[in-house]
């Protein structure tokens, strides 16, 4: 199997970033998925159709006896355990604008979230004040449809883009577990890749803002919140890749709305990890595969854990018309 930067570009290259739960804020959950851009952020993939699924963990807690507002109840003591699988599709257009790639994605995710923690109000479902619950619901979360422009220019790629988040209607008041935050929000961002095929390296870098909506369940507005990530990546073999991952994220403007019980509940937290990466070939098709996993620390009004990713994408139809980049071999010594 040959690899080159086209391969890299239409398999391994072509991970996107779903929307989903990142902690902070109401019910310390925020609507961007903090970590889910890494190696290759910046690289858009040649015009045609391609699909991602990412399956995501996260096993966290709240402790110190701090209070959370979380399904319109308050709770202290929370811990949790969440999965999510997040398919994404997504389509390069054969449209330039101002000379880079048009793409769109949409991500439809579905998942658990279980809660344990708690009541510091009564509540109908789940008992008296002093009560510790345990909740835990499969369903539909918030739908994100996410829009971007991409370039190249010699081993730099980078995009500019606006994402949105449209709540999926099954969020349930007054339940612990809701694999939908009911919270609308637009997500403006921008990545970066450097890959130098000569030397083995990817560099990779994405920035956003995501701007909250109300959440008219709970009457409480979520603070507007920045998001960092970062990548750095080497090619061990042609096919296998390992490297360094993180990301930060800081709330900057307060929590307000009548739900809003704890008063501003700014969030910060900060992330470091590992990435491990594989592409293989079934036939002809490029497939390629992604483990990351990140440590919490440093947390600030929201849990602090564990972060992971397992993600496999492909390419389902690539424009035949398309001109794709000079095939230059990735070299894998150090």
């Amino acid at each position: 199997m040959r690899h080159g930067v086209n391969a890299a570009l239409v398999a391994g290259a072509i991970f996107l970033s779903p929307g989903g739960v990142a902690l902070a804020a109401e019910g310390g959950i925020g609507d961007y998925l903090l970590g889910s851009r890494g190696p290759g952020a910046g690289i858009t993939p040649p015009p045609g159709l391609y699909f991602q699924d990412d399956t995501y963990f996260y096993d966290g807690k709240l402790s110190g006896g701090r209070s959370l507002p979380t399904g319109g109840l308050l709770v202290a003591n929370l811990s949790s355990q969440t999965w999510l699988n997040l398919p994404t599709t997504l389509w390069i257009t054969p449209a330039k604008v101002f000379g880079g790639d048009v793409g769109v994605s949409l991500t439809t995710p579905f998942g658990a979230p279980r809660i344990n923690a708690s009541l510091l109000v009564n509540s109908p479902r789940f008992g008296p004040i002093g009560v510790s619950a345990t909740d835990d619901q499969t369903n539909v979360s918030d739908f994100f449809l996410n829009s971007f422009i991409g370039w190249h220019a010699g081993n730099f790629h980078w995009q500019v883009g606006v994402g949105g988040i449209i709540p999926s209607g099954t969020y349930v008041p007054g339940q612990l577990s809701n694999a939908s935050l009911n919270r609308p929000a637009i997500d403006v961002f921008s990545t970066f890749t450097w890959l130098d095929p000569r030397i083995g390296w990817d560099l990779s870098a994405a920035v956003g803002v995501t701007l909250n909506q109300t959440n008219t369940a709970t009457n409480y507005t979520t603070g507007d919140e920045f998001h960092l990530e970062w990548a750095a990546t080497k090619y061990i073999t042609k096919q296998f890749t390992i490297g360094l991952v993180g990301y930060y994220y800081q709330q900057f403007t307060p929590d307000s709305g009548s739900g809003a019980t704890l008063g501003p509940f700014e969030g910060r937290v900060v992330a470091l990890g590992g990435s491990l990466g594989y592409t293989f070939e079934a036939g002809k098709l490029p497939i390629s595969t992604r483990i990351k996993v990140f440590r919490e620390f440093d947390a600030v009004n929201r849990q602090e854990g564990t972060v992971s990713y397992f993600t496999v994408s492909l390419p389902l139809a690539i424009d035949a018309s398309s001109q794709p980049m000079p095939d230059k071999p990735i070299k894998t010594k150090f």
